[in-house]
């Protein structure tokens, strides 16, 4: 059983925080932010789209990713009766997230690149910091496309089905959740995870593409 706990670990998790809290309240502010272009109002009106930490964190979900390397923020309320396209907005709402861990994965790896051209010195905080926020925001990214419902994925794919199907496919989503917890907590406890098989040679692949050694 790891130690949670230890001082090497409570030195993980403070280098890993700045990128974890980027991830998460970005991708959130980004769901909210395009269903407003399209014609939502609600996550506005429920001052959801701010930078403040406070109005996105769940404190279950964020302790998570340092527990179980799953974790999540509030979901941005959207209201797909609003858009002209409901199909369309959700999959364009979902989109959004992972599409903005991806490119803030890219800015950290920028400012990574930059300063070791600086010379700046390897194992220095600030370097810690940029590295995992390339990989915080790259697992979230991937993650979230994992199309079991309710992560962005299913949102996207359910797009491509036909009505009928997809309302079929969605409604599973109040069992995914649970599903998810399961399997990576599988994982955590065996040799083989089904969601590290998944995640992480997309997570490498992504990151080499970057520059950046996992």
């Amino acid at each position: 059983m790891p130690d949670f706990f230890s001082a090497e670990r409570l030195q993980l998790y403070a280098i890993m925080i700045p990128g974890l809290l980027t991830a998460l309240i970005l991708h959130e502010v980004a769901h909210g932010y395009v269903a407003y272009l399209l014609g939502d109002p609600t996550a506005k009106s429920q001052g959801r789209l701010t930078l403040n930490p406070l109005r996105h964190l769940d404190p279950i979900g964020t302790l998570a990713f340092f527990f179980v390397q799953f974790g999540w923020a509030k979901p941005v309320p959207v209201n797909p009766r609003y858009f002209r396209n409901p199909r369309q907005g959700m999959m364009l709402t979902a989109l959004a997230g992972p599409g903005t861990n991806f490119l803030l994965a890219a800015a950290f790896a920028l400012i990574l690149h930059g300063l070791a051209a600086a010379s700046a010195k390897p194992g220095t905080a600030v370097i810690l910091i940029c590295y995992y926020g390339v990989l915080v925001n790259l697992i979230l990214g991937v993650f979230n496309l994992i199309p079991i419902p309710p992560l962005d994925g299913s949102n996207i794919l359910a797009y491509f089905l036909p009505p009928r199907l997809a309302y079929q496919y969605q409604s599973f989503g109040r069992y995914g959740i649970i599903a998810l917890i399961g399997l990576i907590l599988i994982g955590n406890f065996t040799k083989f995870s089904l969601l590290g098989h998944l995640i992480l040679p997309a997570v490498s692949a992504l990151a080499a593409l970057l520059g950046v050694p996992m």
